[in-house]
């Protein structure tokens, strides 16, 4: 067995906290820990067999003094470090109730979209900070942000805006993945379909708006949020 095969891999959830300007909290890593005066969402790691939505809201209230509500999933992606792995799993988190504080002795630091481009964040979070111009609705094909492809097969974006693909089943979503930088689901979808799709998919997921299901239902299913495209 090599030694990847050995490394173990960590469980971690992770919180996008955004004020009303659409800031976004990042925290430093206190002396004496991993990767210490590094720069990091907070958040931290999921208990065994806690559910990952129950976990982020332990972590935030033990790291922030926070209660928050209604979580939108982003993304998930693994880091190999040299002595271990991470599986970070990472919430945006619009909807709380208190004032974020460093209950761990960690200082905190409020970042503009721009600012987090300059910040010294830990190697795992570039791919984290470049969802986050994500909206939750897609209500155009194309933005200053990112592009929709009409195709599972990507069409190669250049620039830095963000890559999606049309998907109409995960046959296309695995065929796509490891190009795109999130999918959208071309069909309307029941909850179960949706959550089972995002279970298996790690980028961000957008399923098609529908009278049936809220927004926040979405989120709760695993989704970033929906989209009104015509495709």
């Amino acid at each position: 067995m090599s030694a990847e095969e050995l490394r173990p891999v960590i469980h971690v959830v992770a919180g996008a906290v955004t004020d009303g300007a659409g800031r976004v909290l990042i925290a430093q890593r206190p002396k004496g820990t991993h990767l210490a005066g590094g720069w990091e969402f907070p958040g931290g790691k999921l208990e065994p067999g806690e559910d990952r939505r129950a976990g982020l809201a332990r972590e935030l209230r033990e790291e922030l003094g926070i209660a928050i509500g209604d979580p939108r999933p982003l993304i998930r992606l693994r880091h190999a470090y040299p002595e271990r792995e991470v599986l970070l799993d990472v919430w945006v988190v619009r909807h709380y109730s208190g004032v974020p504080r460093g209950l761990e002795a960690q200082a905190l630091r409020w970042c503009t979209q721009n600012e987090l481009e300059t910040v010294q964040l830990l190697p795992a979070d570039g791919p984290i900070v470049r969802a986050l111009r994500l909206p939750e609705r897609l209500v155009v094909a194309s933005s200053a942000n990112y592009v929709v492809n009409g195709s599972a097969t990507v069409v190669q974006e250049q620039g830095p805006r963000l890559r999606g693909t049309i998907c109409s089943d995960l046959i296309d979503a695995r065929a796509a993945a490891p190009a795109a930088d999130f999918l959208v689901l071309r069909d309307a979808a029941t909850p179960v379909e949706i959550a089972s799709f995002c279970a298996q998919v790690c980028i961000p997921v957008f399923a098609r708006s529908s009278r049936e299901i809220s927004l926040e239902q979405v989120w709760a299913l695993g989704a970033t949020g929906t989209h009104d495209l015509e495709l």
